[in-house]
């Protein structure tokens, strides 16, 4: 029979052994999990694995897992895991990419200061690989940079302007067949017409004070300058009235004419039509 002085020196000899080696078990899976996956860089909501350098494969697995974060909207993520192959992998099949896809991160972003670190890594980029396949992309990508910082058509057009000069660059590189060329095509028509919006404007603002000298010279300005514009439907319908108020008939004529052709479901063409048929029997008689 144990007694209560032997009971006590069992439990004793049983606890403590039982804790060291419980401890010991905790220690080893996290230094295991350190050991066999990674580097945790990040105390945000999610940590970033960062596989150790020289482990087999190491920019591919990067680059699979950045691509997963910019699909997901991670971007902070998704640049931790290009920075990496950038800062560490020169060698790398993956490493011109991921420059790229750092561009593309800032750029998800949406923010001033994204915007402007996003045009820096495609600059770089087409910089440091100027005879790269993806160097079109990234040209591509400092136009739709300037495009989304484009101000409505009330205020300044500076970004308006930058995101012309870009996608006109990229029309006159590149083959009328590539790829990007039909998004391309788009931006750049977005911006010509806020410009074209703007400067219709300030013509619209002539017109309505019935300062039709300053309206036709702006409205010829738009046409002139941007003659895919859009909107010219009501341009061709308030230079017509300009003409008309100032008694210049036969080049009125024209515009309105055009209302009626070019734009068979135009809001402004029941006015032009009337317009139309007025100034042409006034001109009859």
């Amino acid at each position: 029979m144990v007694g209560k002085h032997d009971r006590r020196q069992m439990r004793t000899s049983i606890s403590v052994p039982t804790r060291e080696c419980l401890a010991t078990n905790l220690w080893a899976k996290v230094l295991g999990t350190c050991a066999l996956a990674s580097i945790l860089v990040g105390c945000g909501s999610r940590s970033v694995e960062i596989p150790e350098i020289g482990e087999f494969e190491a920019d591919r697995v990067l680059f699979e897992r950045g691509r997963e974060a910019i699909d997901e909207g991670n971007w902070s993520v998704a640049r931790e895991y290009f920075t990496q192959i950038r800062d560490n992998y020169p060698q790398s099949d993956y490493r011109a990419e991921s420059r790229l896809q750092i561009g593309d991160s800032y750029e998800g972003e949406g923010t001033l200061e994204s915007y402007v670190r996003a045009l820096e890594a495609y600059q770089d980029f087409m910089s440091l690989y100027p005879t790269h396949p993806r160097v079109a992309y990234a040209q591509y990508k400092v136009g739709m940079v300037h495009l989304r910082q484009m101000n409505s058509a009330e205020r300044d057009q500076t970004e308006t302007l930058n995101a012309i000069a870009e996608f006109e660059i990229f029309v006159a590189r590149y083959p009328a067949d590539h790829e990007l060329m039909a998004q391309v095509r788009q931006a750049l028509r977005s911006a010509r017409d806020r410009l074209s919006e703007h400067d219709y404007l300030v013509g619209s603002f002539y017109f309505r004070f019935r300062n039709y000298a300053g309206a036709i010279s702006r409205f010829r300005q738009i046409l002139e300058n941007d003659p895919g514009y859009t909107g010219r439907d009501r341009v061709y319908l308030q230079l017509a009235v300009s003409l008309a108020e100032t008694q210049q008939t036969a080049e009125a004529i024209p515009y309105l004419s055009r209302v009626l052709e070019e734009f068979d479901n135009s809001e402004h063409a029941g006015d032009a039509r009337r317009l139309l048929d007025e100034l042409t029997s006034a001109q009859e008689r």
